[in-house]
Formats: structure tokens, sequence, C-alpha cells
């Protein structure tokens, strides 16, 4: 049985990596800050020989250490590292203070850094990380600052590791969403201008959900996605490669704020 480590797994997109790959037959030890809502994933996935969770701070400097022995100690192999876990809501540049600078940084740089640090001595060929990114990556977003510096090194981070370790026959690839319909996000789909940034632009006819992400990513785990190495995964139906504005956007009357 393949193992699986994945964070940030205790709701939104983390979760549905987790459950999904879980249900193709993996076993995952799921992370994530909230006891609580990791036990509910547990209860998800129904099967305590596939599923352990660890509630721990990413940030911590033990936190790498404890996640990897703990899936050494449960299943004795690690074949897949998915570092997800991750924060929104950022500002521009100008009103980044180095507070939320460094909080972002340490969360979406330096601890997938340190956790594929420690999980690389354990794998073996045909193991992969994955790092999901964001298409604040890809593109320049409007608002990104700090987030867009984080998902930007990790994407440098991907491709450093496919090259380094990829004669080893360990992958490294990410997967980069676009909007994707989670309890936080929904939040921010509440406010007009997020709201038609993200479906009047989007060509294909709805937002992303958890599922599209989560299948992406069991797809590069899986035998399909054995050669693919190195590459960034855009999931946001086009958004980001694509200069669509829907009929009502083309239609509307716009007004100087």
């Amino acid at each position: 049985m393949r193992v699986a480590i994945v964070t940030g797994a205790s709701s939104g997109i983390g979760f549905g990596c987790a459950a999904k790959l879980a249900a193709d037959g993996m076993a995952v030890l799921a992370t994530g800050r909230d006891a609580n809502r990791l036990a509910r994933l547990a209860a998800e996935v129904a099967d305590a020989d596939r599923i352990a969770t660890v509630a721990v701070d990413l940030t911590t400097d033990q936190a790498p250490a404890q996640i990897v022995d703990a899936a050494l100690a449960r299943w004795g192999r690690v074949d897949f590292l998915i570092n997800n876990a991750g924060v929104g809501s950022p500002k521009p540049l100008h009103e980044t203070d180095d507070e939320t600078l460094d909080h972002f940084l340490n969360l979406m740089l330096r601890a997938p850094f340190r956790l594929a640090r420690d999980v690389l001595p354990h794998l073996r060929p045909g193991s992969a990380i994955i790092n999901v990114t964001s298409t604040f990556a890809v593109v320049g977003g409007l608002r990104g600052g700090a987030y867009s510096a984080a998902k930007g090194g990790l994407t440098a981070l991907t491709t450093h590791i496919a090259c380094q370790y990829g004669a080893q026959g360990i992958r490294c690839n990410a997967v980069a969403p676009g909007v994707t319909v989670t309890p936080m996000v929904e939040k921010r789909l509440e406010e007009p201008r997020f709201h038609k940034i993200n479906t009047e632009m989007t060509p294909y006819p709805r937002l992303g959900r958890v599922d599209d992400i989560a299948n992406t990513v069991a797809f590069l785990c899986s035998e399909a996605g054995a050669f693919i190495n190195g590459q960034t995964i855009v999931v946001d139906g086009g958004w980001s490669t694509t200069k669509y504005l829907s009929d009502f956007g083309l239609d509307s009357h716009w007004v100087q704020q």
C-alpha cells in the first residue's frame, strides 16, 4: 500500500485530496491545525488502516520530523507528499507588513521546503512531491503581495526538485488552482468585485470545485502521470490563459469608481 502525506487536510482542497487518495486505495497521513476537523476526515475515510492524522502547526521547527516520523511509524514508508497548506486574503505589497510577510512565507514556502527535505531520504523510485500553488504564481494577481511571492517561490522549488531528484525516479510537479469554491472562498465570492473578476472572466461556465484539484493531484500520483515532471498544471477553467469576458461583462454599463 502506497502512502501519501497531505498537509492542510482539515478543510477545503487538502480535505478533498486526502479523501480522494484514500478512496484510490492509498494510506494517508493527514495534517492540519484543527484536530476536530481532522477527525471528520478520518470518519469520512472510515478505514483505520488507511488514515492517520497529526494536528500540528507546520511552521514550527519540529513539524517536518514529527510528520514524517508519524508516517514511517504507522506504515514504514512514504511515497507521496502533497504540500497543500496555505492561507488566503493577502494584501498588495504596499499594505503588507513584515508580520504578514513572514507568516505567508513561513507557511507556504519555508514549511513545504523543510517538509520536502525531510521526506526526500525516504522516497523511492516512482514517488512524487506535488506542490499546490496558485494561478497567482502563473500570472500577475491583484492584491497578491506576499501570497504571490510565496507561491512563486514554491513553483521554483518544484522545478528544482524535479531537476535535482528526477534521475532517482522522484518526480515533482505543481498544481495551480484558480478560484476554487471552498468555505473560505464562498465568503469572498460575496464581494461583487471578486465575484465579477472570477465568474465573468472564466470561459468555462462554472468555478473550480475541490474535486477538480483532488482529481488532478490523484492523476499526478498515478501511473497515468508517471512521466510528468517539473510541470505546473493550472486548473482554472481557462481564467489565466485567455482574455475572455462574458457577454454580461461586455454588455454591462461600466462606471468609474
